[in-house]
């Protein structure tokens, strides 16, 4: 399979998983803010989930992503060694994992009463089967990543969401509440890393020659560069949890509910990004590696193109529908979500530039340089929610996060501009041709918006809106129509 063919298929493959993951999400919190919990309850539930997910960066430090680097290498230098850096990254791993969950249960009536929030002690007691659970799947989607199987990738992610959403939705109707939407979480992740192990085993264990003598200082290498990994996703964790847990201490559990509303229509409209960035990293690596710079260029500026033609208006119009999307789709009891939807608008940009900058970063030998720009720009961003929320309320939080990620964003681009030396001028000319489609096609929606009076009408407007910029940046030579159809079909 060509390099070209190979990460259409991965692209694919891993936008129709995450398609499946974010609409199973989707109706998840659709289902549980109109019609199962209520917004304290909803609230708590994130509250909680932020929480654990902070916790939880302890149960992998890294690993999966150090292990997966190693297994990418050795594949092609060293197979004898596969064996041995898959057995050592899952002991290390499930090991850890057992012990970081298990004393979050531990710590849970500390936390509970620390926080005057006593709703959320069970939940966290829930947070064992969580960061197990969370674990074994990042650590099955990161093996398949590294041997470029992402097809595998996107299928564990998809199954983990509809088992989630079917888990949660029946354990809620059992009457369990908030826990048992919780324990929905850990169904999916149970379900996704059975099928992950038993398929990775016949996939790609049952393939490798047996293990030879271990290298010298390979399980010491791997640990080291779990070291960078590790502040790097701590870092990362921090910034899109802590957040979430600042506005719980000092709003409380309501306010958390609207912010993560505004926060997951954000994520949810960064899925293409996510797919090509998740796709491409391990190829970017591999050209680096074999030291054909301009092809490895060429991948991720075709990349970044893609992702500006696409998100810049997408965030534009976020801005401008943003209130009729939170009032009709989640109902009025979240509409002070709105105004923080619209500035998180400028957070789905950056972030999906980012999605395909950084983890590239990873394959090049850069681990170090992103560990250090994210760890600085986490730091700042805790700082900022301290001061920004108890002035601003939930708007505050999403002030801070957009400020510091664009930091974060704008580093790593200039750092793989550094890696690769990118055309600027070329991007710098795309940008300049996509603001103005953009401009043209928010006029067109702002006309528009005050004809929305439900979701029919609200996704005529989102899809008038999507004509003009298909039709703008077709006759200005941004579109390939020809080319997204071949890939397509």
């Amino acid at each position: 399979m060509s390099l070209s063919d190979r990460i259409t298929t991965g692209v694919k493959a891993t936008l129709g998983a995450n398609v499946v993951d974010a609409v199973a999400n989707g109706l998840l919190m659709l289902v549980l803010t109109r019609y199962l919990l209520s917004p304290t309850e909803f609230g708590l539930l994130h509250y909680a989930l932020s929480i654990i997910g902070v916790v939880a960066i302890l149960g992998t430090i890294g690993l999966p992503s150090s292990a997966a680097r190693y297994v990418t290498e050795l594949s092609e230098t060293d197979p004898d060694q596969v064996r041995y850096v898959v057995r050592f990254g899952l002991v290390a791993i499930l090991g850890l994992s057992i012990a970081v969950g298990a004393g979050l249960a531990l710590a849970s009536p500390l936390i509970g009463r620390a926080t005057d929030e006593p709703g959320l002690v069970p939940l966290l007691v829930l947070g064992l089967g969580y960061v197990l659970g969370n674990s074994l799947h990042k650590t099955f989607s990161k093996l398949f990543q590294a041997i470029n199987r992402v097809d595998w990738s996107g299928r564990l992610k998809a199954l983990s969401g509809v088992s989630r959403l079917a888990g949660a939705v029946l354990l809620v109707l059992a009457g369990f509440g908030a826990a048992g939407a919780l324990a929905g979480y850990l169904v999916g992740f149970a379900v996704a890393s059975a099928v992950g192990a038993v398929a990775f085993y016949r996939i790609s264990y049952t393939t490798l020659p047996p293990a030879g003598d271990v290298q010298d200082g390979l399980k010491r290498r791997i640990l080291e560069y779990s070291v960078p990994l590790t502040a790097t996703r701590g870092a990362n964790v921090l910034d899109k949890r802590i957040d979430t847990v600042l506005v719980g201490v000092f709003l409380g559990p309501v306010a958390v509910g609207y912010y993560t509303v505004a926060r997951q229509v954000s994520q949810f409209a960064a899925i293409p990004a996510t797919s090509l960035g998740y796709t491409i990293s391990p190829t970017v690596g591999e050209q680096y590696a074999d030291e054909d710079l301009a092809r490895a260029r060429r991948v991720y500026e075709a990349s970044l193109r893609h992702v500006l033609l696409l998100y810049v208006p997408a965030a534009v119009g976020l801005v401008l529908v943003a209130e009729p999307t939170v009032t009709h789709v989640f109902g009025p009891d979240y509409a002070d979500a709105a105004p923080v939807l619209q500035i998180l608008a400028g957070y789905l940009l950056v972030n999906a530039i980012n999605k395909v900058t950084s983890d590239g970063l990873d394959y090049l030998g850069r681990a170090r340089s992103r560990a250090i720009v994210k760890s600085v720009t986490a730091t700042a961003n805790f700082l900022l929610n301290l001061a920004l929320i108890p002035a601003l309320g939930v708007v505050g939080a999403a002030v801070a996060t957009v400020i510091t990620y664009t930091v974060y964003t704008v580093t790593n681009v200039y750092i793989i501009h550094d890696e690769l030396d990118l055309n600027l001028p070329a991007i710098a000319r795309l940008l300049g041709g996509v603001a103005a489609v953009a401009a043209v096609m928010g006029g067109v929606v702002r006309l528009l918006v005050p004809q929305v009076t439900g979701i029919p009408t609200l996704l005529v407007v989102v899809g008038a809106g999507v004509a003009v910029w298909a039709v703008l940046s077709t006759l200005g030579g941004l579109l390939d129509v020809a080319r997204i159809r071949r890939v397509l079909t």
